[in-house]
């Protein structure tokens, strides 16, 4: 068993839209990620996900109308509901709570997918 502190492992990277893991949860992964910006519309044909807000402010883009988060808040969305996640801030830092498989572009493949993620 690992203990993880929020604040000094989002210290120890910088690139956004890029998740870490920080453990894993059956057959689920941890991450915790940087948002800056603008995301891509998209998303996951069989995976639910779960962005819990640390610091920061999120706006989850949804088509059906958006819904913004504070610092301690979360959404999950489930799968198969279009999403773009946004940054209200100049930097949020996110919590997701995701199956393994998951890929965080979902059905878009663009130079922001990430197929080999990175431990913290």
């Amino acid at each position: 068993m690992n203990k993880v502190n929020l604040a000094e492992a989002f210290e120890t990277f910088s690139d956004y839209w890029s998740p870490r893991i920080a453990g894993e949860l059956n057959d689920s992964y941890v991450k915790l990620a940087k948002f800056s910006g603008k995301f891509d519309w998209h998303h996951h044909e069989h995976e639910d996900e779960l962005f819990l807000v640390v610091s920061g402010r999120l706006r989850m883009g949804l088509r059906s109308g958006d819904i913004d988060l504070e610092p301690g808040e979360l959404i999950i969305v489930p799968r198969g509901t279009e999403h773009c996640p946004e940054a209200l801030t100049d930097e949020c830092h996110v919590i997701l709570l995701e199956p393994k498989s998951t890929l965080n572009t979902g059905n878009v493949i663009s130079e922001r997918t990430v197929r080999n993620l990175k431990d913290l």
